[in-house]
């Protein structure tokens, strides 16, 4: 098994070290374009195998794909972050030409490998990724509701003062904003939520998580990077091991949830195959609105990388 990480940024050097960790492949290529950086990084990574006792290889190399050739599964982390006065078509426009690029790299030399999207805007990301892969759906997906459902499991189990690991929740729509977390599919040890938490701290929490990357980034001046990167490994283990874990992940949609040719966070089945079932859950009327309106702001970007792709013909 081989597993390529494409940026070798802190997100994607996080993602490689957990899944060296965890030994989900026999190899992890960590890919970047500055020079010496992923090789740096995975030679840094390589270093601890001896001390956490693991035997993946991690191999670092510089814009060099055919290093890439035959990989199972492809995390692409690459892009740029939002700077002071960059529009967002802008920001769209500078990191769609850097995935669509990556993309077209990894399918000359990985054509059947599965592919897994954390840059942003992750949505229209996973987009252009699909476009430019040209393979089924279910084969290009993006991660965004794990890191969005970590969070909000996080915050949970520290206002209840209980184990994480005792807390399920699902959680929908795009990445930002206007995600939906759903507190009627939240429980601890199968107890819903809502009898263990008081509606208006449970409300707090909520609108929390929707910020939960603004929180980090005021706090270190820089976006996250152990929880994402973490959040991507664990989408490579499901997939690797054929776990057929339901995560909440971007996902193309085509009828589901009413919802058509777009891509959006919903509860999905990932295994072998990578995306092997969408899940529809029966959503009352306040949901519906609500992931009705995350779809509409996700459109709307999508929309731009599109307008964008028609110019340029």
């Amino acid at each position: 098994m081989k597993v390529t990480v494409v940026g070798a940024g802190n997100v994607g050097a996080t993602c490689a070290n957990v899944i060296a960790h965890k030994e989900l492949c026999n190899e992890v290529v960590l890919l970047d374009i500055k020079e010496g950086t992923a090789e740096g990084k995975a030679l840094d990574i390589w270093q601890t195998s001896p001390i956490n006792l693991y035997d993946t290889r991690v191999k670092g190399c510089t814009n060099d794909y055919a290093a890439t050739a035959g990989s199972d599964v492809v995390v692409i982390t690459s892009g740029l972050p939002r700077k002071p006065g960059m529009s967002r078509d802008d920001l769209i426009a500078t990191n769609a030409g850097i995935v669509r690029s990556v993309t077209e790299n990894i399918m000359k030399y990985s054509p059947n490998a599965i592919i897994i999207v954390v840059s942003n805007p992750l949505d229209v990301m996973t987009y252009c990724a699909f476009l430019t892969a040209g393979v089924d759906s279910s084969k290009v997906f993006g991660m965004a509701g794990i890191l969005d459902t970590a969070r909000y499991r996080a915050f949970l189990a520290e206002a209840l003062d209980t184990s994480p690991k005792d807390i399920q929740a699902v959680l929908m729509g795009g990445h930002g904003d206007t995600m939906v977390p759903l507190p009627r599919y939240t429980t601890v040890a199968g107890i819903p939520v809502t009898e263990l938490i008081a509606a208006d701290k449970l409300e707090a929490i909520v609108d929390r998580t929707k910020k939960g990357g603004g929180e980090l980034v005021n706090l270190m001046g820089t976006s996250a990077w152990y929880a994402p990167g973490a959040a991507a490994a664990q989408m490579v283990e499901a997939i690797l091991r054929d776990q057929k874990r339901i995560f909440p992940c971007c996902a193309w949609l085509q009828g589901e949830y009413g919802l058509k040719d777009i891509y959006l966070g919903v509860p999905v089945k990932l295994g072998k195959n990578g995306i092997e079932e969408i899940i529809e859950l029966q959503l009352n009327a306040d949901e519906k609105d609500l992931l009705s309106k995350s779809a509409i702001a996700v459109k709307e970007v999508m929309d731009v990388l599109d307008n964008m792709q028609t110019a340029a013909k």
